[in-house]
């Protein structure tokens, strides 16, 4: 039992769900009206800060720039932070399994 709770211990959870989520953006079709990740959407509520930014992080590696800003301006900063955050677990990973 011990073995099993180190090897979960060591799964880099955030990781994996990050590139994750990276790689359903790139997948989803953003002109569909009839499917929404978003919770708030789905629990009928119409307005949410950050409904359009999936969809608007596709556009904008689709190379539809202006159609992204207008989805949602703040699409460009997502993928700075998220491709940050992707590169500072590996680096931890990195250093975790050299020196920890």
């Amino acid at each position: 039992m011990k073995e099993l709770r180190h090897r979960l211990q060591t799964i880099p959870v955030e990781l994996i769900t990050w590139v994750a989520c990276i790689l359903a953006i790139l997948t989803i079709n953003p002109y569909s009206e009839t499917f929404s990740l978003c919770p708030l959407d789905n629990l009928g509520l119409h307005w949410c800060p950050g409904c359009g930014l999936g969809r608007a992080m596709n556009l904008l590696v689709r190379g539809e720039f202006l159609a992204s800003w207008e989805m949602h301006p703040l699409a460009a900063l997502a993928y700075v932070v998220i491709f940050h955050r992707i590169w500072v677990l590996i680096k931890q990973l990195k250093n975790k399994a050299y020196y920890g």
